[in-house]
């Protein structure tokens, strides 16, 4: 047997086909070469295998009894759980439209038979490098969320402020036009716009009264942290001006760049509503929390004093009136650290 020679060895490939020789030759090539194999022999079984075990790589035939190779790619491309698993058409057919079929379901590449041993190896392991890439890219965003929660912690009295951040945030964005790209922006920069507070002392961060001069230094440096933080990964590229600016006022009387206008980035203007409504939402330790009405016109005469978005306050409001009992109930949490 010859082993993988790189990080791909402990790889598992879910191999898919009616035919019994077709998957047996493949199985073979690929236990020689020293991955872990699993076999199906139609799609249902495939898809019952990709819930229970964690798959790598699948290479699926396309002409089966029941489920298509077509319909079950659709499916693993369809599903959060599978979506960044690659799938590899092994098949006899080589016409054009199942190649468009194929990329219009999703599959990351197609091999016709008979399947030349070298190609397969490479194109396997051309795409199992790449799911470790991708694989490490979701640990990297994992511990910033996970520092991002310990932030949230910190102050026993909070739970759910990021959260509900994140979630507003996407369904503002969305009626205010938003690209794809930008609502993910905007769900990763709810829950790590404040991840800069991690070097904030708890004397600081949890002070019940105003903070003097020299404290205010101090927590005003958190927005900068947190880019510094999470400039590392490029995927973040999109957020890091909401970590950067949320802070900011249209007036230009905001930190850490003091900002104007339209300079503002809209993301950044919708997080700010954001968060600014659920802070005034929530309870805290010196007020309860207010009705979305109210919490609105204190918005409102903030926009007159120039610091926020007055087009994203007033479709947060349309959003707010269409009726759903989330976005009204008082929250009995506090925001996550001082402002």
């Amino acid at each position: 047997m010859q082993a993988p020679t790189d990080q791909t060895a402990a790889a598992t490939i879910l191999v898919v086909d009616d035919l019994a020789p077709n998957r047996e030759l493949l199985q073979d090539i690929l236990i020689d070469h020293g991955f872990n194999v699993r076999t199906a022999s139609n799609g249902t079984q495939a898809l019952l295998i990709l819930d229970e075990f964690q798959i790598d790589l699948v290479l699926l035939d396309v002409v089966m009894p029941g489920k298509s190779g077509f319909d079950v790619c659709r499916e693993i491309k369809g599903n959060p759980s599978t979506c960044m698993t690659s799938v590899v058409f092994v098949t006899a057919l080589a016409d054009k439209e199942s190649r468009i079929l194929a990329i219009e379901v999703g599959a990351d590449d197609l091999l016709t038979l008979p399947v030349d041993r070298v190609e397969l190896l490479a194109r396997v392991r051309s795409l199992l490098r790449l799911k470790l890439r991708t694989d490490a890219l979701e640990r990297a965003e994992s511990v910033l969320f996970t520092l991002a929660l310990i932030v949230e912690a910190r102050d026993p009295s909070t739970s759910g402020h990021c959260e509900r951040i994140s979630d507003l945030s996407m369904r503002l964005g969305e009626r205010l036009g938003m690209d794809p790209e930008q609502l993910t922006a905007l769900r990763l920069g709810g829950v790590v716009h404040d991840i800069g507070k991690i070097r904030v002392p708890d004397a600081i961060l949890l002070k019940p009264g105003p903070l003097s001069k020299a404290e205010w230094i101090v927590m005003r440096e958190h927005p900068v942290v947190g880019e510094q933080i999470c400039a590392p990964l490029k995927s973040f590229r999109l957020v890091l001006p909401i970590i950067r600016h949320h802070h900011e006022k249209r007036d230009g009387s905001g930190y850490p760049d003091g900002l104007r206008g339209d300079d503002i980035p809209l993301a950044v203007r919708i997080l700010q509503v954001v968060d600014v409504y659920d802070a005034l939402t929530s309870v805290r330790p010196y007020k309860g929390a207010m009705s979305s009405a109210a919490a609105i016109r204190i918005m409102r005469e903030e926009v007159r004093k120039g610091w926020w978005d007055s087009d994203v306050i007033d479709e947060l409001e349309n959003l707010l009136g269409e009726g759903d009992p989330d976005l009204h109930s008082p929250h009995r949490t506090v925001e996550c650290g001082q402002e």
